[in-house]
């Protein structure tokens, strides 16, 4: 079996014997520009992965289309709203501020990833820019964008993700509810 493992850089250049397109390379910038921006704001979900020392985090991160700010072409902000309260991303962010996002747009087969560096802001001036329904976020994240590009639709596509007779009857799952009694039940 150990002579199947991919355990290095040449066993990875054998396995795949034919690098990425040029394509696929050059989609990769180091800033939003306008038609990247115009997928965040399309955007009202994204995955934000980070790591620190109890190891890595993904967390989900969503609201209404917009909620993520291009404030300039290096430079976006996200609200944190009021979720489940573990803060095991923004703990990460205090370790190591490196950070990967996924973005998803309903509807749409390609994803948009960002990834850079993030700090955390209580600043009430800039909290107070993402008030909604009388609510400011606690804080607001303020990414330095390092690394921006497309990925194509091929996984979502072949996923049907978007497609409405694919989704699962939620009734056919195990509710929050039932997942938590039975591992506190442990």
């Amino acid at each position: 079996m150990s002579d199947t493992r991919i355990a290095s850089l040449d066993d990875l250049a054998r396995a795949y014997p034919n690098p990425s397109a040029p394509a696929s390379l050059f989609k990769e910038i180091d800033h939003v520009d306008e038609n990247y921006a115009a997928l965040i704001a399309a955007s009202p979900f994204f995955v934000l992965a980070t790591v620190g020392p109890e190891g890595l985090d993904c967390s989900p991160r969503g609201d209404l289309p917009g909620f993520v700010t291009v404030r300039d072409a290096k430079t976006l902000l996200i609200p944190d709203r009021k979720g489940n309260n573990r803060l095991d991303s923004l703990k990460n962010i205090l370790f190591d501020d490196r950070i990967g996002m996924l973005f998803l747009i309903p509807g749409c087969g390609e994803t948009l990833r960002v990834n850079g560096r993030a700090e955390l802001s209580c600043d009430s001036e800039l909290c107070s820019q993402f008030e909604m329904a009388g609510k400011q976020p606690a804080s607001v994240m303020i990414v330095h964008v390092e690394a921006v590009y497309f990925q194509c639709s091929r996984a979502v596509a072949r996923a049907e993700l978007w497609n409405a007779e694919r989704q699962v009857d939620r009734r056919n799952l195990p509710s929050p509810g039932t997942m938590l009694r039975d591992i506190t039940a442990r």
